[in-house]
């Protein structure tokens, strides 16, 4: 499969008391799945899969596969902090029908680069399926540098790398170097630039709530190749990505944004806690704000399109 699109990765809705409210997850899916997303990430960061059990992991794997249902392809975050534990995902992941898997360094041990590699080879041995790298060394204190590279990308799962390290020059050395392994936005105020290096997907969790928005950005880019339209919406979204990216509370406001457009969310499991009421009423300005900008621009993106095709026929 080749990782192409928009990818979100899907919250977990919870109920009051912190139970998962699997409705919820369903409704959150169909939203995307209706707005155009090309396939969809469980049990991801923004899923809290470090706060869900090994039952309630697995089983969210299962139950988006089947309301999914082969619309688009459905990719199973499987990181664990130990490689064991990771293949024990990954076989789960391939037994309820994944068609992908998402893989991060483990955290607080800091394998170097070398036993990294081993450590995703051994999930790839473990699940055979083709592979989203995430490099995220902020959260995992390990980077996906040239060893590591160099190692898997004699392996041909490994065909995706979701780069979310902020260093724009990670994005030269990976269109560059590695073009065999398809290039994934994983910043979300950098966006513009990975599309422009030839980035084949955008994993964003805006997705979650600004689906029709984001995959409109992605048809600018990749489809149209209008990058004059793509900067002005990159323009409207800045805001919002960088309250995403530097609040240090992307799950948080994630959440509440998909409330505040009445999508099912629910509160955040410990260790994070809820915005509180100044914050919130921040990031709900900023995200009405981008959301008004970018309905004027796909209006307008909307009129370009009809005139072309109207020019074309006359000329056909």
């Amino acid at each position: 499969m080749s990782f192409s699109g928009i990818i979100p990765p899907v919250i977990t809705p919870l109920h009051a008391d912190g139970s998962i409210d699997q409705n919820g997850y369903g409704a959150v899916i169909e939203f995307m799945l209706a707005h155009g997303v090309h396939g969809i990430i469980a049990g991801g960061t923004t899923g809290e899969y470090y706060a869900l059990s090994k039952a309630e992991r697995i089983q969210q794997f299962a139950v988006a596969k089947d309301i999914i249902n082969g619309r688009v392809p459905l990719i199973c975050g499987v990181n664990d902090i130990s490689t064991h534990g990771a293949c024990e995902y990954a076989t789960a992941a391939r037994a309820v029908g994944a068609d992908g898997l998402l893989i991060a360094a483990p955290y607080y041990s800091l394998p170097s680069e070398i036993e990294l590699a081993a450590h995703c080879a051994a999930i790839d041995e473990a699940a055979n399926l083709p592979v989203m790298l995430y490099n995220y060394p902020g959260r995992t204190g390990v980077n996906m540098g040239r060893e590591f590279l160099d190692r898997v990308a004699e392996r041909p799962n490994f065909r995706c790398i979701k780069e979310a390290s902020g260093d724009i020059n990670r994005v030269h050395l990976l269109a560059n170097d590695y073009p065999q392994i398809e290039l994934s936005c994983g910043a979300e105020d950098q966006a513009l630039e990975f599309f422009v290096w030839g980035a084949t997907s955008w994993v964003t969790p805006m997705g979650n709530f600004f689906a029709e928005e984001v995959v409109a950005f992605y048809d600018t880019c990749v489809q149209r190749r209008d990058f004059d339209t793509a900067r002005q919406m990159m323009h409207a979204l800045l805001p919002l990505t960088t309250v995403l990216e530097a609040s240090g509370k992307l799950l948080q406001c994630t959440k509440l944004a998909c409330a505040h457009y009445g999508l099912p969310a629910g509160p955040v499991r410990k260790p994070m806690q809820s915005l509180d009421a100044e914050m919130q009423q921040q990031v709900l300005e900023v995200v009405d704000a981008a959301k008004a900008k970018l309905h004027n621009l796909l209006v307008a993106i909307s009129t370009d399109v009809v005139r072309e095709a109207g020019a074309t026929r006359a000329t056909g």
